[in-house]
């Protein structure tokens, strides 16, 4: 009689750490941008390169706001806490979405001087998507 297990495959340490380390990168920039859009005056955005937000109605860009900081909490406390962790992936592509929005917007809008910050949020967030559904996926707690 042969035993299958049911269990996930082993994951290294390294890849474990490595995934960590991108899912709280993702969340202090998305934080940092958070902060920034909810909480800052929009006179202060345009002048650190946010040139879009005086254009943009308040509750378009306090609304991007919550939602990064919604996405930056959702791709840490679910996995911390192994609770749900697989809202983990699902807010690591949320944050996928912003970009995919982001990136046409900056492009429409003849700013490609920023795609390089984009491609790092963009970088990050289909690590850890990729990371947390396929290679090192947390397990919920029993």
């Amino acid at each position: 009689m042969t035993m299958t297990s049911t269990a996930a495959p082993a994951t290294s340490r390294t890849w474990s750490i490595a995934i960590w380390v991108g899912q709280i990168a993702l969340a202090g920039l998305y934080l940092m941008a958070a902060y920034m859009k909810g909480m800052m005056p929009v006179a202060d955005l345009a002048q650190m390169g946010m040139t879009w937000a005086p254009g943009a109605p308040i509750w378009l860009v306090r609304g991007i706001a919550l939602m990064e900081f919604l996405g930056a909490v959702g791709v840490i406390l679910p996995a911390a806490t192994r609770i749900m962790p697989q809202l983990t992936v699902w807010a690591a592509a949320g944050l996928l979405a912003i970009q995919a929005l982001a990136v046409p917007f900056h492009l429409i809008r003849g700013e490609a001087s920023l795609l390089g910050f984009n491609a790092i949020y963009v970088a990050l967030a289909i690590f850890v998507l990729w990371g947390r559904a396929r290679k090192a996926p947390i397990a919920p707690r029993a």
